[in-house]
């Protein structure tokens, strides 16, 4: 029986809480995304769930007017697996950071992408634990100087897309906390993907490591310095739409359109549904330009439809219908 989604506006999403984030927070900006998001993702509100482990981004729930629950640290994943796979109409979102998915709740962040259950993950990445006042976590900076490393982090960071695509992701995505239109874009699109969706948002923390991706993000450099990935179009970026990417043997190469003989038809051209992630994984891990957007999504089977036709082709081949058949069955005896 078909339902009937009803009509909502981003006020519907929002709870009766005050916001605890510190002013300018990039954290906002996720939340009113998500808020104007969801009234396009064709869901009624009573079918979404928002599952938090520990940190700042973890608050999440108390500010969506739906159902959610705060977690454990790292064990988010878990958690919301439990409730996708025992009711699988339902729009499961993770709301998790940095240190809560890759150091703590590493085994878990993996093994959910692995399995590609039809859920959705945030990862608020701002390269330091803010929640406990600015240690170091899985993501920060070799050298960065922070609270736990005041001569400055020794520890190589995981990248999040890297780490991701390597558990067998099948949709990644990147995006800027600073861009919140593109934002809102990529939590549609992923709430349409079937199975484990995630997305890394590159969120500032203005107390304890601001400016950590201004580089990148910033607006007077963004245009030069990101390359906004869009499926089916050639890597294109510069403020004048002149830089683009090329293969150059086992390198992903920058040139400029016009020098050298480089025309737009040199340029890659981005497959975001390509099976093969070798491409996926060489954009995630490029540093120059930083690649944002929709960089994988390949359309794979879910874990939830492996396990239903498991079950259907056991149930096929079952002699017995119901539980009584099974303790009837065999060599039985009856004490009088």
């Amino acid at each position: 029986m078909e339902t009937t989604v009803k009509k909502y506006t981003f006020r519907d999403f929002a709870s009766d809480q005050e916001v605890r984030w510190c002013p300018g927070c990039d954290d906002y900006v996720i939340l009113r995304s998500m808020q104007k998001a969801l009234p396009e993702m064709g869901v009624n509100k009573e079918d979404v769930v928002f599952i938090s482990g520990i940190g700042c981004s973890s608050r999440f729930p108390y500010y969506m007017d739906t159902y959610g629950m705060h977690g454990i640290h790292g064990r988010a994943p878990a958690i919301a697996t439990g409730v996708k796979l025992a009711n699988p109409g339902l729009s499961v979102w993770v709301i998790t950071g940095d240190g809560d998915s890759m150091a703590i709740g590493g085994n878990h962040f993996i093994h959910v992408l692995r399995r590609n259950i039809d859920l959705n993950i945030i990862l608020f990445n701002n390269k330091i634990y803010g929640l406990t006042k600015g240690q170091f976590s899985p993501t920060s900076s070799v050298g960065q100087k922070t609270k736990s490393s005041p001569y400055g982090n020794t520890q190589p960071p995981f990248l999040a897309g890297e780490l991701a695509i390597g558990s067998q992701a099948r949709f990644f995505a990147r995006i800027a906390g600073n861009m919140p239109g593109e934002m809102t874009d990529t939590l549609i699109a992923a709430e349409k993907f079937n199975g484990t969706s995630l997305i890394e948002v590159l969120q500032n923390c203005v107390i304890f490591n601001d400016g950590c991706f201004t580089e990148f993000t910033d607006k007077t450099v963004r245009e030069d310095r990101q390359l906004h990935v869009v499926h089916g179009e050639p890597m294109i970026f510069g403020k004048n739409r002149d830089k683009g990417l090329v293969l150059n043997g086992l390198k992903l190469e920058v040139v400029t359109i016009g020098e050298q003989g480089i025309t737009e038809a040199d340029i890659l051209v981005h497959d975001a549904c390509e099976q093969d992630p070798t491409l996926h994984q060489m954009l995630v891990r490029l540093s120059f330009p930083l690649v944002t957007g929709i960089i994988r999504s390949y359309a794979d089977i879910t874990l939830e439809e492996r396990e239903d036709a498991l079950t259907a082709k056991v149930k096929a081949n079952s002699d017995f219908v119901k539980t009584d058949d099974l303790f009837f069955s065999g060599e039985t005896y009856t004490v009088e």
